[in-house]
């Protein structure tokens, strides 16, 4: 019995490794390797090709991960405000979905949303509203602005300038469509390109949050003052917005979609005390200061969107 087992064994554990074969250097590297990852890239050490499952199962994992953080992390980031800007801070970040991740997961998801739910978003007057006449005119055009009026026609001012020229050419194009397919274009254009505004503000709110909190380092020496800490505060607070407004999206109770603002204004001041801390009259005044010059901000954005929209395919 004692020679069959001998032999037995030896080929058992080269059938696994055969199934499983380990380099004896990384590939990526080269490095020397001992174990089942790299210590100097981190790359694992087995070379065979994992099983469909298992390959669906990292794809997901990776992005979502699926192994609890994600759930953990929702969790957190719905009911307790800034608790995940603090616990990232404080080193604690292994159980939680990292705030990029967040940030751009959530983003993607929400704009997925908006682009199944709402069929027409954007409303610049309505001429079958019941108004005619030169005085509904004239009101259309004092509401919605010098370059569109009621039936979406676009007016470049100067027209006559020769650097406008590409642009005319698919100013031209557009009014040529019909309002319906204007709508429905910028629409499109909306969706397409709002994921790169949303992007492209967060730096801007983590700045004007560093200005607000600018100083007193020897007065609050536990508060955040870098960039980067402003950064994953932005990151975690548009992710909540981000959810906030794909629960929203489902929503079609009035109380409780006001309930859901109400919450959403709350937890802005409520994630400023629990990461910054201080006083809430400071907390309200720089929250005043912030949404002012972020607004602003976001206006601009949101006319540029419509600008790509209209001239970009």
């Amino acid at each position: 019995m004692q020679p069959v087992a001998a032999v037995e064994a030896p080929a058992a554990t080269a059938d696994v490794e055969a199934r499983t074969p380990v380099a004896e250097r990384c590939r990526n590297c080269g490095a020397a390797i001992a174990g089942n990852y790299c210590a100097n890239c981190g790359q694992e050490t087995a070379v065979a090709l994992p099983p469909a499952g298992r390959f669906l199962r990292e794809a997901a994992g990776r992005y979502v991960a699926l192994d609890g953080r994600l759930w953990r992390t929702l969790g957190a980031l719905l009911f307790r405000p800034g608790f995940l800007t603090r616990e990232y801070l404080a080193g604690r970040r292994r159980r939680y979905v990292r705030p990029s991740r967040l940030f751009v997961v959530l983003s993607i998801l929400m704009f997925a949303i908006l682009g199944f739910t709402i069929d027409s978003p954007i409303v610049l007057g309505d001429t079958a509203s019941g108004a005619s006449g030169p005085a509904a005119n004239a009101d259309g055009d004092e509401s919605v602005g010098r370059h569109l009026d009621r039936g979406l026609e676009v007016r470049v001012e100067p027209a006559d300038a020769a650097w406008l020229a590409p642009i005319l050419a698919r100013v031209d194009q557009f009014n040529a469509l019909s309002r319906d397919r204007k709508v429905e274009r910028i629409r499109a254009g909306l969706l397409r390109y709002a994921p790169y505004a949303a992007i492209g503000l967060l730096p801007v709110f983590a700045l004007l949050m560093k200005i607000a909190y600018a100083g007193g380092r020897r007065r609050h020496p536990q508060r955040p003052h870098e960039y980067a800490a402003h950064l994953v505060f932005g990151a975690h607070h548009h992710a909540f917005v981000f959810l906030a407004v794909s629960a929203a999206a489902f929503v079609d109770v009035p109380w409780l979609r006001g309930m859901l603002v109400l919450w959403m204004i709350a937890y802005a001041f409520w994630s400023m005390k629990t990461v910054y801390g201080g006083r809430w009259s400071g907390i309200v005044l720089r929250a005043a200061f912030v949404a002012t010059f972020y607004l602003t901000c976001f206006g601009i954005a949101v006319a540029g969107l419509l600008l790509a929209a209209i001239v970009l395919r």
